[in-house]
């Protein structure tokens, strides 16, 4: 029998699968879709998650609990941003907290104003930010963060650690990213998932940084493939793929 030319074999210890999440929908998305002009809205710094993106967050949760992936990921990796940080821990931190018990919180009672109850970081994994991921850097207040010293207040048991400056050095307010920086910023962070030891790895980012970084590694693919790599991720929207140590295949679609 003539082997099949379509099909490939790969050691698991040269995989990992990631499960890219694009944040829920935040206050700026709601005006932004209807007038791109708006994200340049100052009343949309650092923007919040909706009651319709905490909506969207309750039942992708629901998703991956009842799906059991809850259970398989090792860490969870979020943009430093409040939206991306806010979906991440709604999605997969632990319950309600309680009272009483020592470990801080993922997310603080009622954080900007949510009108949330806290989140615990008990029996979920370790939850770590990484600036390398965050949304196309420059001119839209929206995708400027706040201090960590703040994000510290809302999120106590989110890992900071990365980050090494406390206000935001990256964001300017009169030049945009370039796509193709954009897209090599992403791309460095791909790679840079290799340094970890986790083998299942949740990435809660944003949509410019996913459109523009899966269309670098899809570029090779069959065009079918490319267009469920890279399509345009919906507020929300979890998509899995495996990573594979190869130079000539880096993402296969799970």
């Amino acid at each position: 029998m003539e082997p099949n030319a379509g099909t490939a074999i790969y050691p698991l210890h040269r995989c990992k699968t990631i499960h890219l999440v694009r944040h829920a929908q935040g206050v700026h998305n709601v005006e932004g879709e209807k007038d791109h002009s708006a994200y340049m809205n100052p009343e949309f710094f650092d923007a919040r998650v909706t009651p319709l993106g905490w909506n969207q967050v309750d039942c992708l949760r629901e998703h991956v609990k009842k799906s059991g992936l809850a259970q398989k990921i090792e860490l969870v990796i979020c943009s430093p941003l409040l939206r991306t940080m806010q979906t991440a821990v709604g999605i997969f931190g632990g319950e309600s907290y309680t009272n009483g018990i020592s470990s801080p919180p993922l997310m603080v009672e009622n954080a900007a104003d949510s009108g949330r109850p806290a989140i615990s970081s008990l029996n979920c994994p370790p939850f770590l930010a990484v600036e390398t991921c965050r949304e196309r850097l420059g001119v839209n207040p929206c995708d400027k963060r706040r201090s960590i010293t703040e994000y510290h207040t809302m999120f106590p048991a989110i890992d900071f650690s990365l980050i090494e400056n406390d206000e935001d050095v990256l964001w300017v307010p009169d030049v945009r990213e370039t796509f193709e920086s954009l897209a090599e910023r992403g791309m460095k962070f791909i790679d840079w998932l290799w340094t970890r030891k986790e083998k299942e790895i949740a990435i809660v980012t944003h949509s410019g940084l996913l459109w523009h970084t899966l269309r670098m590694y899809s570029k090779e693919c069959h065009p079918t493939v490319m267009h469920e790599v890279c399509k345009y991720f919906s507020n929300c929207e979890l998509r899995s793929l495996v990573l594979v140590d190869r130079s000539m295949l880096w993402l296969r679609y799970l």
